[in-house]
């Protein structure tokens, strides 16, 4: 059954698109470097070849205007000098060519108009070039004294006769039956080589090349000629038709010797072009190749691979600088992610840990209690036995409460950053409640403030000095701070002995840092000084934001420097088995260090001078105000708004 119409276009636009995608498939198998010089030498092809022609062109019609000018110029002077003229016919194709065509009535000794060719330059071996002509007289065709361009009949002088004129002063020309040319002229013939009432005339009997002719004169004869058609008027009569003509070999013999030198320039640009291209566009991809390079190593698990830079002026050095900062961040992300799941595995091993250990105490005291149940004394060893359950119990308590108020901070929860709080009232009930658990410890209260820099050798730094506190109030969580500062008074209690003094010192100091940058700051000696030098910033400039700083100095044991900065991961402990021995779990720090960054804050531990562990902790208060103008005396203070960083508003 023969397929429908529609059905035959659908398969032919199948096929054409099966064709399209099988040569675009190819093509996109070609490499890029390939396509690139390929496209190169298509363009300098073409551009050679235009500009050849055009210049081909502009030469030849050049020459040719030129030629047409010659000609009109002269042509008057070439008539009037027939005779002088004639006697140079061997002078070369670039002599002129005349021809006369009485249209009078004037006739040859057959009856015919008469011909007369007065001019007709010869070549070697007596190569003729005869331009194909109308005969009789005809002019349909032409206009006087506008050139036009006909071909050539190529002839050789066979016989030259000087002939005596009659009493009408000419001559009948001698004709070769074998000479008759397709244009209907009698090429074979020349008539009077002297003008027309002149007394003598010369008879050239022409004929067809013979094989042992000058090639070089052939091939020129055979050039068109450049003819003017002109009138012969005589007493106010025209008499005939004269044709002036001037060979074209020369102009063609210049044009194609252009032409070879266009296309042999023209060979040498391309090929030239061509390789300069190569070598350019393999300079160019050269970092494209690093860059697959780069990505293969970094494919393979080398993510601390980057890509050579280059320029960013240009686009390699763009997109270099692009990819590599991507590759950093990819890599940092990376490293965090790492660094979470270890720390993730950290904590459910230490969290299994901990809680083991109550629960494996809990669990073996309650079999000591069953199996001791039956014995004398049951009742002294139960109550030994309930005591340590309940030890325990406690301890996994506060173990388990510890984790979960982390989880709440992880997921911004469990902590109310939009209210009030002392904070100086809050260090004055962390300071008694220190003096109640040990009471023979020395606690200095001191006031923190900016030391400015003396020289390099000396920078900017905190200095404590003796002072009442200043009655600071910001926004946050009341409990939570509360939580903070009792961890830190607890780790001073637990951890260093009890004649060993401890310093509270407490301040405000402006700094030009943002809160949310200060509080992403990692807890490193090299974050404390970047404060330092934004306070330092700040007290000169009175720009930033104002900061609450509180400082716990102790002189105990002190951390390494090396642990200082783990101290805030959850579950380490320096000392593992005193931590359980003074009830501690690991989760204190880590748990302020969830605070304070949870109100934009900064903690970090730093050595005490002479030994010890100091607690720095940073809290922001309000932005400083921009400064104003004087007021008018007189006026009233106007009551001013201090926005929170934590979206809500509230009074001073």
């Amino acid at each position: 059954m023969p397929a429908s119409a529609p059905e035959v276009v659908a398969r032919m636009k199948e096929h054409h698109n099966r064709k399209k995608n099988m040569f675009f498939g190819h093509f996109d198998r070609i490499s890029l470097s390939s396509k690139l010089v390929a496209c190169t030498i298509a363009v300098l092809l073409i551009g050679v070849s235009v500009i050849s022609f055009s210049i081909r062109a502009l030469v030849s019609n050049y020459m040719l205007s030129k030629t047409d000018n010659q000609l009109k110029s002269q042509s008057q002077m070439v008539f009037e000098n027939i005779v002088t003229l004639a006697k140079n016919d061997n002078a070369g194709p670039n002599s002129y060519f005349l021809q006369i065509q009485y249209t009078d009535g004037t006739l040859d000794n057959e009856g015919n108009p008469l011909v007369v060719t007065p001019l007709m330059p010869q070549l070697q071996d007596g190569i003729v070039s005869v331009p194909v002509l109308p005969t009789d007289g005809d002019t349909s065709g032409i206009t006087f004294g506008q050139p036009f361009t006909t071909q050539a009949v190529v002839k050789q002088v066979v016989q030259v006769q000087n002939n005596s004129s009659d009493s009408n002063n000419t001559t009948k020309p001698q004709t070769d039956p074998n000479t008759q040319d397709d244009a209907g002229n009698d090429a074979g013939n020349s008539g009077s080589k002297n003008a027309p009432n002149s007394s003598n005339s010369v008879t050239t009997i022409l004929s067809n090349p013979s094989s042992n002719a000058n090639h070089a004169a052939v091939s020129t004869a055979r050039s068109p000629w450049r003819i003017l058609p002109m009138t012969f008027t005589e007493n106010g009569k025209e008499r005939a038709v004269v044709y002036i003509g001037l060979s074209l070999s020369d102009q063609i013999d210049i044009v194609s010797t252009l032409s070879r030198y266009c296309v042999v320039v023209g060979i040498a640009v391309v090929l030239l072009g061509g390789s300069l291209a190569t070598l350019i566009i393999q300079h160019t991809m050269t970092p494209l190749k690093r860059m697959e390079k780069t990505a293969a190593k970094i494919a393979a698990g080398d993510l601390s691979q980057r890509i050579p830079s280059a320029p960013e002026n240009t686009e390699v050095g763009s997109l270099a600088a692009s990819l590599n900062t991507m590759l950093t961040r990819i890599e940092l992300s990376f490293h965090e992610q790492e660094e979470t799941t270890d720390k993730m595995k950290r904590f459910v091993s230490d969290a299994s840990h901990e809680l083991r250990t109550p629960l494996a105490a809990i669990h073996g005291y309650a079999e000591l209690y069953k199996m001791q149940r039956d014995m004398p004394g049951v009742l002294d060893r139960a109550d030994e036995s309930i005591e340590h359950i309940e030890r325990s119990s406690q301890r996994m308590t506060v173990l388990v409460e510890d984790l979960l108020s982390l989880a709440r901070l992880d997921e911004g929860r469990g902590i109310d950053v939009t209210g009030t709080v002392k904070l100086s009232s809050l260090v004055t009930d962390a300071v008694d409640d220190l003096h109640a658990l040990d009471p023979d410890r020395a606690i200095g209260r001191m006031l923190i403030g900016l030391e400015p820099a003396r020289d390099l050798d000396h920078p900017a730094s905190l200095s404590l000095t003796e002072g009442d506190w200043p009655t600071i109030t910001l926004p946050g969580d009341a409990s939570r701070l509360r939580q903070v500062v009792t961890n830190i008074v607890g780790n001073i209690h637990r951890y260093t002995p009890i004649d060993s003094s401890a310093e509270i010192a407490l301040g405000v100091i402006p700094a030009a840092i943002d809160p949310k940058q200060l509080s992403g700051l990692p807890a490193t000696d090299a974050s404390m000084r970047r404060f330092v030098e934004a306070a330092e910033v700040g007290a000169s400039m009175s720009t930033g934001y104002r900061y609450a700083v509180l400082r716990f100095v102790d002189h105990g044991p002190g951390v390494p420097d090396e642990s200082r900065p783990k101290i805030f991961e959850r579950f380490y402990t320096a000392d593992p088995s005193r931590a359980r021995e003074k009830g501690g779990t690991g989760l204190g720090m880590a748990i302020a260090q969830s605070v304070v960054k949870a109100h934009h804050g900064f903690i970090c531990a730093t050595a005490t001078d002479g030994g010890g562990l100091t607690f720095t902790v940073v809290l922001p208060i309000e932005q400083m105000p921009a400064a104003q103008s004087a007021q008018t005396a007189g006026k009233t203070k106007e009551a001013k708004q201090k926005s929170s960083w934590f979206g809500g508003e509230r009074k001073s």
